[in-house]
């Protein structure tokens, strides 16, 4: 709805943005992302498309990469950041022993998702309204403590409904799913780098998934079972319960992060790759961390790369040129 149209309905309505201890709101406005269906497919409940989406997404993109893999056109090897024969000389773990592990990682995810998530609750457009005037009365609160009570009622009633709106719709649910994103780096992070450091957990458990020393797509989920239920699976499921994430924005964190995981072991370095365009830890970023010479670096996984830049464990290709070019000078 236009501003100027958005005002007009606000006058007719209501008086005024605040009566008294209360809120007036208009009509609500579902944005173009809301579905009111209590499920977004007929007859599924979201927790199941929850559970669904990442497993189909891994699958999905794996699949993909694997077909590029073995297409053999020649316009993807400026793309490829190992030649194709590396994998197969380089690689210490065979892809059915890659493959099982994917299926048991996505298996034991699925069935931990299902003790763990649980229903929304209705959605309807009078659960909508009132919980819309909560963060209204909150909005008057908050707003007339930072900039007084004169101030404070006259920016109120110049913008109060439309900043209800848009943190109802936006700046709420855009916050939650980076906090719950942050949560979830912060927590892979120092577990990860713990397995680096600490020698029996990098022996026993971690070096599992550094057999893959060319990743590709499927080695995503290769990994020790103990560190796919300890640092993805419990990982997310903390990062969405901690950041109080709704069942829809779960399919979304659930999917992206899949997405995001898949393909940081790609093997590809696309500069159309949405994924890539997006952070800057990428495929490229974490094939360093799987080489002899940055596997002591690059630690963070899967969003960004503010802990490695933050605590000095950050490798970039030109500092891998500068020690290798050291190397030759002495």
């Amino acid at each position: 709805m236009p501003r100027t149209l958005f005002l007009v309905s606000m006058n007719l309505i209501c008086p005024a943005f605040v009566i008294g201890e209360t809120v007036c709101l208009p009509p609500i406005r579902i944005p173009f992302y809301f579905s009111l269906r209590q499920s977004i497919f007929n007859d599924i409940p979201d927790t199941y498309v929850a559970l669904a989406a990442p497993v189909l997404t891994f699958l999905l993109m794996s699949l993909m990469f694997h077909c590029l893999d073995i297409s053999n056109w020649r316009w993807l090897d400026k793309y490829r950041i190992h030649e194709s024969e590396e994998v197969k000389s380089k690689n210490l773990v065979t892809p059915w022993e890659v493959a099982r592990a994917a299926i048991f990682q996505n298996v034991m995810q699925t069935l931990v998702g299902l003790a763990w998530l649980t229903e929304s609750p209705e959605v309807s457009v009078a659960r909508c309204q009132s919980e819309m005037d909560g963060l209204g009365r909150t909005l008057v609160l908050v707003v007339r403590r930072l900039f007084g009570k004169e101030m404070g009622m006259k920016i109120l009633e110049l913008r109060g409904p439309e900043i209800t709106h848009w943190l109802y719709w936006w700046g709420i649910p855009a916050a939650q799913i980076l906090f719950a994103m942050f949560v979830l780096d912060t927590w892979q992070y120092f577990l990860h780098r713990l397995m680096h450091t600490n020698q029996y957990l990098y022996r026993k458990i971690h070096s599992v998934h550094h057999k893959l020393y060319v990743p590709y797509a499927f080695g995503a989920f290769y990994s020790h079972p103990f560190e796919s239920l300890l640092l993805d699976t419990l990982g997310i499921a903390i990062a969405e319960r901690v950041a109080c994430l709704s069942i829809r924005q779960a399919i979304f964190l659930f999917t992206y992060s899949t997405g995001k995981s898949v393909d940081d072991h790609c093997g590809y370095s696309f500069p159309f790759d949405p994924f890539q365009l997006i952070s800057g830890n990428n495929s490229d970023y974490h094939d360093i961390h799987h080489q002899a010479l940055g596997i002591k670096s690059n630690f963070s996984q899967p969003f960004f790369v503010h802990w490695d830049v933050l605590l000095g464990t950050r490798m970039t290709r030109e500092d891998i040129k500068e020690r290798r070019q050291k190397v030759k000078t002495t």
